[in-house]
């Protein structure tokens, strides 16, 4: 039994370290070499000195909070509406949908949408309005980000709050308290996993986008993301590319770690 467990098991193991562990290793190898592959650590001084890179660490820390921000303000009500109408089923289905398109051909369309002779300057052109310089922003970038990024939030929040049962918000209410306290004390505290799981699906790859940067930034957003991209495609210099990337997944394991902190659980009196 022990044996077909490990069989299974094998092309489990040898996915994770072809295609997980090796890339890491290799990309630890380039950010401790320069071009000539010895050994060096001038990439990581250079990124720590210099103040374009801090710059673009700051503002990939930034944007990345500010998408979870408001993708959570717009998914966690929704969610909790969710859970109360009928047919949700369909709804999620209609939620989960735009996910199945290609994030590239959602970056073309909202280019349609945003650009100076697209739909929403049409729509302003009606009131006398325009054209109006939306597409290139970051309004635009963090838009379009916020609304490609919404069911990852959604999704885990509406688990979450579906699995609350409905006695014990009933049970606080008759309890005495009001919806605001019930919220916080319980609906809220009872949910917090979601939202924890739906702030790691948001914030972490938004730390590293590059092709929202590029096409609907117009690369006047600057990440972290931009500069791997940049380095890798563009200059060539895959070994600062790679101290970039190494640090970039450094940042994404202390937000994971920050995110699943266990809070202890204390007696409140309502």
């Amino acid at each position: 039994m022990k044996t077909k467990k490990a069989f299974f098991l094998v092309p489990y193991l040898a996915w994770i370290i072809l295609f997980v562990i090796l890339p890491i290793l290799l990309i630890l190898w380039y950010s401790f070499t320069d071009s000539s592959h010895s050994f060096t650590l001038s990439n990581y001084v250079t990124f720590f000195k210099n103040g374009t890179f801090l710059k673009m660490m700051i503002n990939s820390f930034w944007y990345a909070f500010l998408i979870t921000l408001i993708t959570l303000l717009i998914s966690y009500p929704a969610a909790y509406f969710l859970t109360k109408m009928k047919n949700q089923q369909l709804w999620l289905l209609l939620i989960i949908l735009p996910t199945w398109i290609n994030l590239l051909l959602k970056a073309y369309a909202f280019i349609g949408i945003l650009g100076n002779n697209g739909l929403v300057n049409k729509f302003l052109h009606l009131f006398g309005i325009g054209p109006v310089n939306i597409l290139f922003t970051d309004f635009a970038f963090v838009f379009v980000a916020t609304y490609i990024e919404i069911p990852f939030m959604i999704l885990p929040i509406f688990n979450a709050i579906k699995e609350i049962s409905p006695a014990v918000i009933q049970a606080s209410e008759d309890l005495g308290a009001s919806k605001l306290q019930t919220f916080r004390y319980v609906l809220w505290p009872l949910s917090r996993p979601g939202v924890e799981s739906g702030v790691q699906a948001i914030f972490i790859p938004s730390l590293s986008l590059f092709m929202l940067t590029r096409l609907i930034g117009g690369n006047k957003v600057i990440t972290l993301g931009t500069a791997i991209e940049e380095y890798f495609m563009t200059t060539m210099n895959w070994n600062m590319g790679a101290t970039i990337g190494v640090v970039l997944i450094v940042l994404m394991i202390v937000v994971m770690l920050l995110t699943n902190k266990k809070t202890k659980r204390k007696k409140v009196n309502l």
